[in-house]
């Protein structure tokens, strides 16, 4: 099935976003199609692979909507390169609105994809928006201080957190946020953007108050309130970057229906070396409760 794609620009709130869709191409004599709407994670914009999961999405008959979050990519917001978890899931829940009202979308049957980060997002939206009809969160992250202690050694962890609140003195007396790298040398991160970043729009930076903002951000406090809403759960078996472990233990609140996918390989495998298999598993959970 060929695809045509739509580059476009919708209201967050009063925050300009930018998002791209894809949808079967000849669509006008077709009924109103389900759609998709995907999120990516951490620091990463939607030009790192998105597309790849919205192409196949797309060919067995969605409509997909990707995005960036504001402050990244083309989408507008200050303060530049941070990630405000509750900001993102208000641009999720808008970027829900604008698809629901999109040309040939059917609104009551809409699916959420996130991962890692976005994930997380998913989770807490899927909780508390029922237009979301059908969730799949790829390695997500379910708890940011579960998270925050993995990428923060405990004989670091202290003076850490004193660079937090040095940075927020500092912005109190006006002075920029400060801007981290987001994917170290030789880290899983600089790995798989060199893999996924075809484009070389990876911004590799995040705002430091993005992490202190991570600390506040437990989507596994959500899990339980997603049912009756369909929820599948994809996991590498060797992810350190959003621990395996509090996945698991997360899956374990959530009600039925769920699923969990089980794929064997660290935190970005799913997104590279093994991408067909979290495609097929993600498609044919939404064929199952959307249709196509």
């Amino acid at each position: 099935m060929s695809i045509e794609t739509q580059d476009i620009i919708f209201d967050g709130e009063g925050v300009k976003l930018a998002g791209r869709i894809w949808r079967p191409a000849g669509d006008a004599a077709h009924p109103k199609r389900p759609a998709i709407l995907l999120s990516h994670g951490f620091s990463a914009v939607m030009d790192m692979g998105l597309g790849r999961y919205a192409e196949a999405f797309a060919a067995a008959g969605f409509v997909c909507l990707a995005y960036d979050h504001r402050g990244y990519g083309n989408s507008e917001g200050w303060p530049r390169l941070e990630s405000h978890p509750w900001l993102q899931v208000e641009d999720m829940r808008a970027a829900l609105s604008f698809i629901r009202m999109l040309p040939g979308v059917d609104a009551d049957r809409v699916g959420l994809w996130g991962v890692s980060y976005a994930g997380g997002h998913a989770i807490t939206v899927a909780a508390l928006d029922r237009r979301v009809r059908c969730v799949v969160a790829q390695v997500p992250l379910v708890t940011g201080q579960g998270n925050f202690d993995a990428w923060v050694p405990a004989d670091k962890r202290e003076r850490f957190l004193k660079r937090l609140a040095d940075d927020r003195d500092a912005r109190a007396r006006g002075v920029p946020p400060t801007v981290s790298k987001a994917a170290y040398p030789g880290s899983e991160t600089e790995e798989w953007a060199g893999v996924v970043d075809t484009q070389g729009v990876y911004p590799n930076a995040t705002t430091l108050r993005s992490l202190e903002l991570m600390r506040t951000y437990e989507p596994a406090a959500f899990i339980a309130r997603i049912a009756p809403t369909p929820f599948l759960m994809i996991v590498a078996d060797r992810d350190t970057q959003t621990p395996v472990e509090g996945q698991l233990a997360a899956f374990a609140l959530a009600g039925e229906p769920k699923k969990l996918i089980t794929l064997q390989g660290r935190h970005y495998d799913p997104d590279m070396t093994l991408r067909p298999q979290s495609i097929a598993a993600a498609l044919d959970w939404f064929k199952g409760h959307l249709g196509n």
